[in-house]
């Protein structure tokens, strides 16, 4: 008589990760517990075990994955834009189109990033900030050959968190399929960015 499959023979890293994300949205990550994860698998924390040693390996693999993401995103803006020959501000529309469609399918995981990172031990959690510093700083790089005019060593820092300011949060206000998509809002960014606010027409969906 063959053997039956296991409840996670078919549930991948990847799953596990989409579930536990959710869960540490809705309850936070102190609150959510290993049975709180393996419930909403669909399996038991014994099989959750096999999978991840405890609670903070899995928010790690979470946002390992995430911020190795992101920095992947940087990269492929940068080819797209060789590729292409895009200019300047082209290419920092391309990765403000890149993030957004990323956070439309991310929401969970980004609030993780935003909110969880603390709770991480010291070399896990150094290697995620560094992981942000750089995509801020990859951020900054594209602003600055974009806008070059902007830039200068007092504001930088200000005019980067700006842009962030305007599509970091998105998760909180910004939902699929609702009556704009993340599709049209990246659009406004890129007017705001390029014209103002004079700029940043409804319902525009001008693309360079």
């Amino acid at each position: 008589m063959a053997r039956p499959k296991s409840q996670l023979h078919d549930l991948k890293r990847d799953e596990i990760l989409d579930v536990a994300a959710q869960c540490f949205a809705e309850r936070s990550y102190a609150a959510a517990s290993m049975n709180d994860i393996a419930a909403a698998c669909g399996t038991s924390k014994a099989r959750l075990y096999h999978y991840y040693e405890g609670k903070e390996a899995i928010l790690f693999d979470l946002l390992d994955r995430y911020t190795q993401r992101l920095l992947a995103l940087i990269g492929q803006t940068e080819a797209t834009a060789q590729r292409r020959d895009l200019d300047d501000r082209a290419a920092l529309h391309e990765l403000v189109r890149g993030f957004l469609e990323e956070y439309e399918t991310s929401a969970t995981r980004h609030v993780a990033l935003l909110h969880d990172t603390k709770f991480l031990g010291e070399a896990q959690r150094q290697l995620i900030m560094d992981r942000q510093r750089d995509v801020v700083a990859a951020f900054t790089r594209f602003l600055r050959r974009a806008y070059p005019e902007r830039f200068d060593a007092r504001n930088q820092t200000a005019l980067t968190m700006m842009v962030f300011g305007m599509i970091n949060w998105t998760f909180t206000w910004l939902r699929p399929g609702g009556p704009l998509s993340y599709a049209d809002f990246a659009e406004q960014v890129v007017q705001v960015l390029d014209h103002g606010m004079n700029g940043a027409m409804p319902g525009s969906t001008m693309r360079n």
